[in-house]
């Protein structure tokens, strides 16, 4: 007897794209917390005649006791980087769910929204892993762009490289120390990548059980 190679091929292409799917949702899932959090936190700031100090003491006394109740993932600064990530994007629908909160938080980082469009957009299409985006953006790659008054088909960076490890995986979503804090995964300190698969299956099975009940 012989194991047909189109049922083993029909059966890892479900798994890989059932995988694909849960990794992507997990990731929309955290975006739309942050977004949300970010917002609520701007519209409470909104309350106090000091917005100021008001937004300071705020942001000090939600952290502290969050992280009391909730653990890592929302402290101060994890709370400073929501808001501003919904000052730089209060149009939710203008979120790429192709990018991860790495990606984000590198894209909080440039001042002039229009570059920050263009960065977002050329990193969702073109799958821009975050080391890649984070060396387009200090290269001024945008700003080189709109000197020349022509665009360009692509950037030389990116024609230039052809490493798959800075292009952006699935994986990636999930490696993210963010998502990783996000699930509640832990791991020890030395660990292999077969270890990191199990640990974050089993927490993405969790999550998935839970969004279905």
């Amino acid at each position: 007897m012989q194991l047909s190679p189109t049922l083993l091929h029909e059966i890892k292409s479900i798994w890989l794209s059932a995988r694909h799917r849960a990794y992507s949702q997990v990731n929309r899932t955290l975006i739309d917390a942050y977004w949300q959090i970010g917002q609520r936190i701007v519209l409470e700031e909104q309350k106090g005649e000091d917005r100021a100090r008001y937004g300071a003491f705020l942001l000090r006394e939600l952290a502290q006791r969050l992280s009391q109740e909730l653990g890592k993932g929302l402290d101060e600064r994890d709370l400073r980087q929501m808001r501003q990530f919904y000052l730089c994007f209060t149009n939710r629908d203008v979120l790429r769910p192709e990018l991860s909160w790495t990606h984000y938080r590198l894209l909080l980082r440039v001042e002039d929204p229009a570059a920050r469009a263009y960065y977002a957009k050329e990193a969702a299409e073109q799958g821009w892993g975050t080391r890649q985006l984070e060396r387009n953006i200090q290269t001024g790659y945008f700003t080189r762009l709109v000197s020349t008054r022509s665009a360009l088909p692509s950037s030389p960076e990116q024609a230039a490289d052809e490493n798959p490890e800075n292009r952006l995986s699935p994986a990636d979503f999930v490696k993210d120390p963010f998502v990783m804090e996000f699930l509640g995964t832990s791991l020890p300190s030395s660990f292999t990548e077969t270890d990191l698969e199990t640990a974050l299956l089993a927490e993405l099975q969790r999550f998935l059980l839970e969004l279905l009940c």
